[in-house]
């Protein structure tokens, strides 16, 4: 072996993105996101507020999902623009716009190729949406991209310490990610955030904040993210009988570790990072 062909089999495999993307808008088609994402509502309207949002203000939301954040958005008289890649998706937040009385452009976009202009937005938001994209550089550079000089960015990353980051951990011990591969939880770092917006922000602020994931039981949580969130069903579709057990049983001890409720409910925080940075 010569002293190149021995350097490049020490690289690190460089994943397939374009492959790895089509895997995961097929998951998060599958199932109905909607069910759980409306859980989430309540951290759309606090980030903004972290981002004071005023009246006529312009706002993208990027990986929208069913429109938490557009909806807090809108009922703040912003102009919003919400986009997603799974098209159901953003008719379920049609719907809950109709229901609201709000007026809202939906749109299907890719995070990492957003089809507007440079520099059309006050705002640009996404809340535990654009952290799944597998080409993290690229979603982070059309986010800055699209914003306003003197704009700013707003994001709702889960933790990797926190209880959804370690659900994915969970799931990566049965089902590996591809080699190379960069882990979604990655975006509620703050050296990550610093190392992708860093040099076009004039300042980058992370406040760690807890989302409560409430549910009439933990086995009524697993019921309910094995039904309607895409990688979970996919996760236990993937695997055989005897896994799919050892999976379970693995969640709910998780779940048994970081749950304050004592009646039988489930109350689990789970750590966020609540990101608003400033454009250059």
């Amino acid at each position: 072996m010569t002293a190149s062909s021995a350097a490049a089999s020490q690289m690190p495999a460089q994943p397939d993105l374009a492959a790895l993307k089509a895997r995961q808008q097929g998951a998060w088609s599958s199932g109905d996101y909607a069910v759980v994402g409306t859980t989430l509502q309540i951290v759309g309207e606090e980030l903004c507020e972290a981002l004071d949002l005023r009246s006529g203000q312009k706002v993208l939301d990027v990986a929208a999902g069913n429109g938490n954040a557009t909806l807090a958005a809108a009922r703040r008289w912003c102009e919003v623009v919400s986009t997603d890649y799974v098209p159901s998706l953003l008719e379920r937040g049609r719907s809950r716009a109709a229901a609201d009385g709000l007026s809202i452009e939906f749109k299907e976009a890719d995070a990492e190729a957003l089809s507007f202009a440079d520099v059309s937005f006050d705002a640009v938001v996404s809340t535990f949406g654009v952290m799944f994209t597998p080409d993290q550089d690229k979603a982070a550079a059309e986010l800055m991209r699209v914003c306003k000089r003197g704009g700013k960015i707003g994001l709702a990353n889960w933790t990797p310490e926190g209880f959804i980051g370690q659900l994915f951990k969970t799931l990566g011990k049965y089902l590996p990610p591809p080699a190379g591969a960069k882990s979604p939880a990655l975006w509620g770092s703050e050296a990550r955030l610093k190392d992708m917006f860093g040099a076009s922000a004039a300042s980058i602020k992370a406040e760690r904040r807890n989302f409560n994931f409430r549910y009439r039981s933990p086995e009524h949580f697993l019921d309910i993210f094995k039904s309607y969130y895409g990688p979970m069903l996919k996760a236990f579709a993937a695997l055989d009988a005897a896994n799919q057990q050892g999976l379970r049983s693995d969640l709910l001890a998780l779940i048994a570790r970081m749950n304050r409720a004592d009646d039988g409910t489930m109350v689990v925080p789970s750590e966020y990072l609540e990101v608003v940075i400033t454009k250059r």
